[in-house]
């Protein structure tokens, strides 16, 4: 069952990585295409601005997923080094438990922010929703609580499995 999980933890990740990829890319080719028209053809588009930032909030988001699965989002690792056995094992538990706290809060608030704010509109872009500006906040939380379950089934709270999660791998 981890493995099934995992194995469907993997395909969420690539999904994340395609999507904020893609967002990388194409802000890369708006952001010069805004240039170019205000400098070059002396007429400011007003669309690449706002769309690059709608894309760098989707990108923001899904990156920050993606690094925290990965073990690469900041952390100060003095405590946890510092420590070993069960002691270690109950802090992993203890910051793995308020990342899951904190990921419900962006899931449950979020929704609510999307939900309030979707029959506005935004100025730029009359036809998009500024609830789908929003939406990557949910989305994200969603994401990184699953990876939070995935962390503290499989045991790598600190990047490498506990003893706890060593002894059970041993034990199947």
């Amino acid at each position: 069952m981890l493995a099934t999980y995992t194995r469907l933890m993997d395909a969420l990740q690539r999904l994340c990585m395609i999507i904020a990829g893609t967002c990388l890319v194409i802000i890369t080719i708006i952001i010069p295409w805004g240039v170019f028209t205000r400098y070059v053809l002396s007429y400011g588009s007003s669309w690449p601005e706002p769309m690059a930032v709608l894309l760098m909030i989707w990108f923001s988001f899904l990156a920050a997923a993606i690094c925290y699965r990965e073990h690469l989002h900041i952390a100060v690792s003095v405590l946890p080094n510092a420590l070993s056995g069960w002691r270690r094992i109950v802090l992993g538990w203890i910051v793995e438990i308020l990342m899951a706290g904190t990921n419900l809060f962006m899931l449950v608030y979020g929704v609510r922010l999307v939900q309030t704010t979707l029959y506005q509109s935004i100025a730029e872009f009359p036809l998009v929703s500024v609830g789908i500006s929003y939406l990557p906040v949910p989305i994200g939380g969603a994401v990184i609580l699953l990876f939070v379950i995935e962390r503290l089934w499989n045991g790598t709270l600190f990047g490498t499995p506990s003893d706890d999660a060593v002894a059970r791998v041993a034990l199947e």
